[in-house]
């Protein structure tokens, strides 16, 4: 009877060992409670809760958690309607705070940034909501992680998922913005229809002031050419006038030659004459060269020889009665 007992007692000992033994994973922490009231924490690993006396209150998970914020209307400053949903990060610090400071922390964290996202949004206007939803973050961020403070609770991060502002809305915007993109293109061409004008205008510029120093430098060549033929007409003057003054006869019958074989080049160059005809009086001024050198004789006196009379050419008629001079 005796070892009846004794196993009796062994086996609610072992059982009542076994029913105190609480195994507290890694990222939670129980709230142990002796008759209702809080008395410590079941930190992750071994922990023994004697039944009865003693038990777990809550679990507490103590590691980073995400919650979503549903999707609501919110109408904004210019009483424009915007639909927006978005998420919290958020990390409980102390969980008996977490466990009995607040009765459901999920809902009051979600009611919390709920209620101060329609706060931030609503003192906005919509093109603020829109452009600006890093400073909505940092704001709501700011107010519900202070609301928190007293749960426990850490609010490390809250995000705007989406921002849709109403249909008619978007379609205005999307005009705008169309009307935006043509106004820079128009802005664009503009700008480059100018650069290419000024770009052809300094280009014309270049061209007439380098086609005005051709000219320029053309002039001053031409006017040098014929300054030093001018210089060299001279000195073939002064040349055969020192022959003449030197007794050499001979000097001015070549100058006057010269001068009148170039007058007839002249009339052989004209575009005009096909054939030359020379007047009577042509053969009697090739004549009158033997005349001048006689002349020149007579100026310079008895000083050079007297130069060799040229042989008078004879002029032959032709079938058309104008003489022709043979050599």
């Amino acid at each position: 009877m005796l070892t009846e007992f004794m196993t009796a007692l062994a086996i609610l000992a072992a059982l009542y060992v076994f029913m105190g033994v609480k195994i507290v994973r890694q990222g939670y922490q129980y709230t142990i409670e002796h008759f209702g009231r809080f008395v410590r924490v079941g930190q992750p690993g071994f922990n023994f809760v004697p039944p009865f006396f003693y038990r777990v209150g809550q679990r507490v998970n103590m590691m980073e958690q995400v919650l979503d914020i549903p999707g609501q209307e919110i109408i904004t400053k210019d009483n424009a309607m915007v639909a927006v949903d978005g998420v919290v990060f958020f990390q409980v610090l102390d969980a008996p705070k977490a466990a009995y400071e607040v009765s459901d922390l999920y809902s009051a964290i979600m009611a919390l940034s709920t209620t101060n996202l329609r706060t931030v949004m609503g003192s906005m206007d919509l093109d603020e909501t829109l452009s600006k939803r890093d400073e909505i973050n940092a704001r709501l961020l700011v107010v519900v992680d202070q609301a928190t403070e007293s749960w426990g609770v850490k609010i490390t991060r809250v995000e705007l998922k989406d921002i849709r502002p109403p249909q008619d809305i978007s379609n205005a915007m999307a005009r705008q913005m169309k009307a935006e993109r043509e106004k820079r293109a128009a802005i664009l061409e503009a700008e480059g229809l100018r650069a290419a004008a000024i770009l052809q205008a300094e280009g014309q510029k270049q061209s007439q002031i380098l086609k005005a120093e051709g000219l320029k430098e053309a002039a001053f060549r031409e006017a040098e050419a014929r300054e030093r033929e001018a210089e060299a007409e001279a000195k073939a003057t002064t040349m055969v006038s020192d022959a003449i003054a030197g007794g050499n006869a001979q000097a001015i019958n070549y100058f006057v030659a010269q001068k009148y074989v170039e007058a007839v080049a002249e009339f052989a160059r004209s575009p005009n004459a096909k054939t030359i005809l020379f007047p009577v009086e042509a053969t009697q001024l090739i004549g009158t060269l033997g005349g001048i050198g006689e002349l020149a004789k007579e100026i310079v006196g008895d000083r050079a020889a007297p130069p060799e009379r040229p042989a008078k050419p004879k002029s032959t008629p032709t079938t058309s009665g104008v003489p022709r001079i043979e050599g």
